[in-house]
């Protein structure tokens, strides 16, 4: 199954909901970052909840989460747009901590102290930007956390990740409900007895479902029209260009400091693991040692 999401809104318009399916672009992301599993975990969670929220933009808008945490981990990143296109990257990559309880242990990975950045470029002169007090380190709940209580729409998050016998990512989907505002509160009982029958969104995935038949099965008995079907794909929108950009936004002692100890200057994309190599008299042509 190709990864890809699918929005759907009840009829009465009360309910909203997305499903999306992520393992190949999870697992890309964690191939490109070296992630042991409790961090492919975490990271794939956050990878795929980042997908989700992301089916909610339009145009050109995009959307960042950062998780900063206390764990060994320190901080996960990821990136989408209303396209599809998501990135992800983690700052220690190596969490290097054993299962709990037969679990991989996200929670310790992360640090049970930190914070949830939520970065919006909504086509305006400054991205909107919140931050919240993590609520469980568990990433799901986290981002339920956010939406209800920042953006005051009541909401459940389902995030999966599940490894194959070498550790790489297996399996990996999620799912997004909300209840919008002035709907109908009867279906949020009836919603709430699914979401608790539902099995692991990484099971239904392993059997063959698809994220709208995983929706299909939520929403049983609730009529909804499908929105919007989206193909989810790493991406990464890094470029010379992009990276000579920021060499200019450099001080100039910075600069300098390039040329005299390396001899040049080589950037790497914490995302795609790019390099982008610059001479030394390509630095020494930048403006800020002109002046």
């Amino acid at each position: 199954m190709n990864d890809h999401l699918v929005r759907i809104l009840s009829k009465d318009g009360s309910l909203r909901a997305v499903a999306a399916a992520t393992s190949d672009l999870t697992r890309t992301i964690c191939q490109l970052q070296g992630t042991d599993p409790t961090a492919s975990v975490a990271l794939g969670r956050l990878v795929t909840g980042t997908a989700l929220m992301g089916a909610l933009l339009k145009g050109d808008q995009r959307l960042a989460l950062r998780i900063e945490g206390s764990g060994p981990l320190q901080r996960l990143h990821a990136e989408t747009d209303a396209d599809g296109r998501v990135r992800g990257s983690v700052k220690n990559p190596l969490a290097g901590l054993p299962p709990k309880a037969d679990r991989f242990d996200v929670v310790g990975a992360i640090g049970k102290a930190g914070f949830l950045h939520v970065i919006k470029d909504l086509g305006l002169k400054e991205p909107y930007r919140s931050m919240v007090q993590l609520y469980t380190s568990e990433i799901a709940e986290d981002l339920a956390y956010y939406l209800t209580t920042s953006e005051q729409i009541p909401s459940t998050v389902g995030l999966g990740v599940n490894l194959d016998e070498t550790f790489a990512i297996a399996t990996a989907g999620g799912f997004l409900v909300q209840a919008m505002p002035g709907g109908n509160e009867a279906l949020i009982p009836l919603l709430e007895e699914r979401l608790k029958q539902l099995s692991p969104i990484t099971c239904l995935l392993s059997e063959g479902k698809s994220p709208l038949q995983i929706l299909e099965q939520l929403f049983e008995g609730i009529p909804f029209t499908v929105q919007m079907e989206t193909t989810l794909e790493f991406r990464c929108n890094c470029s010379r260009p992009q990276v000579a950009g920021m060499l200019r936004g450099l001080g100039a002692d910075e600069v300098r400091a390039m040329i005299e100890e390396d001899q040049g200057a080589k950037v790497t994309c914490e995302f795609c693991k790019e390099t982008y190599a610059f001479t030394v008299d390509e630095l020494t042509a930048l403006p800020q040692l002109k002046n």
